[in-house]
């Protein structure tokens, strides 16, 4: 019995910390041979950013990328183009009726209130797109949403970890 239960708590466990708040895809060209890539050169004239966020978007694509295997260089492989957008969301919430009831219970006549609120913020995304330098043609492309960009402690933490799952993806393993 001590056994089941330990297995139960360490898949529940696994599940709640493999659980990540961010929605991340990424797609690739099947003809790229990414083995022959080893240098990049990042380009970020479409990340729209603050310096402090672009600082934090940058920084941990590097040390991704140099993880990967990659070098930054002049004459790259690569050019990795980064982008950023954020998007308004509404959240509508409604709870259940609540209060009191009288006679016949909940079928029968009685007061009962329903309560609806909502709740608007922006959500931030990341879009890393890796492009072959010598074809000029797009090969991989990685997106991160889920970032709350109204919250600057969040974002402190969030970008890097958000740049890390994107990353985790490439190289992508064929199937």
């Amino acid at each position: 019995m001590k056994k089941y239960i330990f297995i139960l708590l360490a898949s529940a466990t696994l599940g709640l910390t493999s659980c990540s708040p961010f929605q991340v895809r990424s797609d690739y060209a099947e003809t790229a041979n990414f083995n022959s890539y080893k240098t990049y050169k990042i380009r970020i004239d479409d990340l729209k950013l603050n310096d402090i966020d672009k600082d934090r978007v940058l920084n941990e694509l590097s040390r991704q990328l140099q993880t990967k295997g990659l070098q930054s260089g002049e004459n790259p492989d690569l050019i990795i183009n980064v982008k950023a957008n954020h998007k308004k969301i509404t959240d509508v919430n409604s709870s259940s009726p609540y209060g009191m009831w009288g006679w016949g219970g909940p079928f029968g006549w009685g007061v009962g209130m329903n309560r609806t609120w909502t709740s608007n913020y922006n959500e931030g995304a990341i879009i890393v797109d890796l492009i072959d330098s010598k074809s000029n043609k797009l090969v991989w492309q990685g997106i991160g949403s889920g970032i709350s960009v109204d919250s600057p402690k969040s974002k402190q933490r969030q970008i890097p970890e958000i740049m890390a799952e994107i990353m985790k993806n490439y190289p992508p393993q064929r199937k």
